[in-house]
This record gives C-alpha cells, structure tokens and sequence, in this order.
C-alpha cells in the first residue's frame, strides 16, 4: 500500500518542501493500553522512523517534528525524566542510520533548559549527523511558538540599542532572520494527530499560510502510509496565499 501511495504522489509531482507535525496521542495510545505515559512515548519513537524514512522516501526537504514543548516542563518530574531519558536513546540509536540516509539533523528550542546529560546526547546526534543531504530534520526541544517570537523581539530590540539596525528597518525578513528557524522555509503543509484541532504554540509565525491536515490516528500508530495520505492530501489543495485567481 505504501509504495502504490508514494508512487502516486510522486506522480503529482507537487511535493512540499517542508513538512511540519505535531506529534500528538501518546498518552492516549498508553491509557487505552492501560499502560503508564512513557510507554506511549516509547512506542511514538517507532513513528519519527517512519515519519523520516517516508520523508526521505517522498522527496521533502525539511522535516519539522515538536518533539517537547516549553508547556512540557509543567508535566511531573518522572514523565519529563522519562522523555529526556527517551532522547538521549534515540540520539545513541539512531545518529549511525539517520548519518547513512542522508538526514541532517538540527535541535532547536531553549536548549539551556536541557540537563547536561540530554545536551551531550543532542550534540552528538548533531554533530553526527552534519552536512546530511537528503533531508534536514529539526525536532523542536522546548520550544514554544511565542517564546520564540519574544525571544525575536529582544534580538532585535537589542540590535537597535546597539545602533546596528533601525526599528524602521524591522521587517518580516528580519523577523524571520531572528527566528529559531533562520534560513529554513515555512511549513507547506502542517500534520497534528490525535485528531485535535489546535496548533498548540507550535511555529506562529511560520504557519501564516501552511496548508493543514487533522488525522485521528495517535501518534504511535502513525506510519509513512499516513504521511504519505497527507501530502496527497495536500497535492489536491489550491495554495493562494491569501491571493485570488482571475476564475475566483
């Protein structure tokens, strides 16, 4: 089935360049289990292969995942032991197979949040990884969608103290040169599990026009099939832009 999709959305030939995906449902996937959360973020581990490893398969450029949000903190110390403990495997795990795909791998958030230990994994995963070709993957690790914006206001507000830029000459582009995401392109096309219909703080200013999809399925589950049912989901779009065409 995986390949009968992959083969027609390559067909379509409009793949985005940027997929983003709020990974949504573990918990979920756990209690209807009757197992405890982290066992949902575990088996959620299975579905960022997946998600990458179709990514690659499809031709897109940029894979955005929010991994764990500044909101994240606020969840008891053992749950949030448990996620940093989970990345700081998937960093060992997998930096050898994600270096041999061709897949570049770049953390942002607020990383001075993050225990010592969690960080070393994260460099090593980064630094394994560099000059990647075949698909840049930024997980999102305590991030938030307005911190990120403050933190954009203060770089620039603290340019103009400075005397290197005039407030007259703050615009989108430097705005978005400010940003976590400085020289990626906006999300094309934004997937949430878990069937809610939130963006969560999740990238503000980068989704102004991404194209969205909603599926149900729990993160967990979540396999290259329905990333791939996404983009051709997002292939029968019409992007505007907030333009209308001479027919509208």
């Amino acid at each position: 089935m995986s390949e009968d999709l992959l083969h027609r959305l390559l067909l379509n030939g409009d793949v985005p360049r940027h997929v983003a995906i709020i990974m949504d449902g573990n918990g979920r996937w756990a209690r209807q289990r009757g197992l405890p959360r982290q066992f949902g973020h575990k088996e959620g581990m299975k579905a960022v292969r997946e998600a990458v490893e179709g990514a690659v398969d499809a031709g897109v450029e940029v894979l955005t995942l929010f991994a764990f949000s500044t909101e994240n903190w606020q969840r008891p110390r053992q749950e949030v032991s448990a996620l940093m403990s989970l990345l700081q495997f998937y960093a060992r795990q997998e930096v050898k197979e994600l270096r041999e795909k061709g897949v570049e791998v770049h953390v942002l958030g607020e990383l001075d949040r993050v225990d010592a230990h969690t960080r070393k994994a994260v460099d090593v995963l980064v630094d394994g990884t560099n000059g990647g070709s075949k698909l840049r993957l930024n997980l999102m690790i305590s991030y938030g969608g307005r911190e990120e914006i403050v933190r954009a206001a203060r770089l620039l507000a603290r340019r103009v103290a400075e005397g290197d830029l005039a407030a007259d000459e703050i615009d989108e582009d430097a705005v978005s040169g400010s940003l976590f995401t400085v020289g990626v392109p906006d999300p094309d096309l934004l997937i949430r599990t878990s069937g809610e219909l939130r963006i969560s703080n999740f990238l503000l200013w980068q989704l102004a026009y991404t194209e969205m999809h909603i599926t149900s399925v729990l993160w967990p589950d979540f396999t290259r099939e329905n990333l791939f049912e996404a983009i051709l989901d997002y292939q029968r779009r019409e992007r505007r832009f907030g333009r209308v065409t001479a027919n509208s």
